[in-house]
């Protein structure tokens, strides 16, 4: 495998605002240090993949509100490699889109998409999983997902079923994909982890160039036909002109529904190195770092007493302290505060 062959596609178009008061619609989590390191959940992804993509050939799709972010915290990546959606259509026509970039680049490369704000624990395990996942890709004509260890019935996560009777014949550790899950309710998810079979679906994909394409060509004719259609304006003055234009024609829906239930060499990765794809303060107090009760601090001086199991995450304020709570959030952030029980952390967005 010739490591100038591989791509890195960068999804950071989300708008989400679920870590109020931190994150908000004009600055979502990918932009923030959430995870308290001094560098944004953005800047982390890129710096996972360590030697295994060439800077060069690593690509962001982001909204077109954010390109001053991505510039800002990613000045290495080149200029014309970010991409600009000027509104959200989901997954597939994003990841259309830069295929059709890449392969008029190098019709060869292999293609790494993920998404921009998750979490890795292990990313010397990571690196692995990522380095044998694009050697089969790069050999075969397969379409290869990430299916991350479920250690709990996650009612917020798809699932994929694989079949690990018949590992790959190439990779022993990768096997075909049965079906994909929608996200089930609790007890649906209990049966899953009762089971040996089942993963998380972390949306991390590989695959060769050419087997993408094609596959929106068989699958998806209606967004392959738009952005093969803007291959004469491709790297030239017009692109985000055209772009603006016809995106928003494009169908809203993501890659799983228009290629991956649909395409037949479909295979899974098992992996495990501490995935999260840090959705809610609960699952980023189980990604940091907890003192001996289980309390999770992001702050230069912070307090915990006589509490337990607790998050709490105030980057701005100079001195605070905690005494006597159990499994609760307290969030502070430019003069707003949170604070409630963990176990409630649904209901926070309808308060504000």
């Amino acid at each position: 495998m010739n490591p100038n062959n591989n791509h890195l596609v960068i999804m950071a178009g989300g708008v989400g605002s679920r870590f109020w008061p931190v994150s908000t619609v004009q600055r979502p989590k990918q932009f923030l240090d959430i995870m308290g390191c001094g560098k944004s959940m953005l800047q982390l992804t890129l710096e996972r993949f360590g030697d295994i993509v060439p800077i060069e050939n690593v690509w962001v799709v982001t909204g077109a509100s954010f390109a001053d972010m991505v510039r800002e915290q990613l000045p290495e990546v080149p200029a014309e490699n970010i991409l600009l959606e000027p509104c959200g259509r989901g997954t597939a026509p994003c990841i259309c889109y830069v295929s059709w970039k890449i392969k008029m680049r190098n019709p060869r490369a292999n293609v790494i998409v993920t998404p921009a704000d998750h979490n890795v624990k292990d990313e010397e395990t990571f690196r692995l999983s990522i380095r044998e996942t694009v050697n089969f890709a790069s050999e075969t004509d397969a379409i290869v997902t990430l299916g991350m260890k479920a250690t709990y019935p996650a009612t917020g996560y798809g699932y994929i079923r694989a079949d690990l009777r018949y590992p790959a014949l190439r990779q022993r550790n990768i096997f075909r994909v049965d079906s994909f899950r929608e996200k089930p309710d609790e007890e649906t998810a209990r049966g899953y982890i009762r089971q040996n079979n089942y993963y998380w679906n972390a949306g991390i994909f590989v695959w060769n160039v050419s087997t993408i394409v094609n596959a929106f060509r068989v699958y998806s004719r209606e967004i392959s036909a738009i952005f093969e259609s803007l291959v004469s304006v491709y790297d030239t003055p017009q692109e985000q002109e055209r772009i603006n234009e016809i995106f928003p024609t494009c169908p809203k829906i993501s890659v799983d529904y228009a290629i991956m239930e649909h395409a037949e060499e479909v295979f899974v990765y098992p992996v495990d190195f501490g995935w999260s794809d840090v959705g809610t303060w609960g699952s980023l107090h189980e990604q940091l770092p907890k003192d001996a009760h289980g309390n999770a601090v992001v702050g230069n001086d912070v307090h915990v007493v006589e509490s337990e199991n607790c998050i709490v995450h105030t980057t701005t304020c100079k001195s605070v302290v905690v005494q006597g709570l159990d499994g609760f959030i307290v969030v502070e952030k430019d003069g707003n505060l949170l604070i409630a029980k963990m176990t409630e952390e649904q209901r926070i967005e309808s308060f504000h």
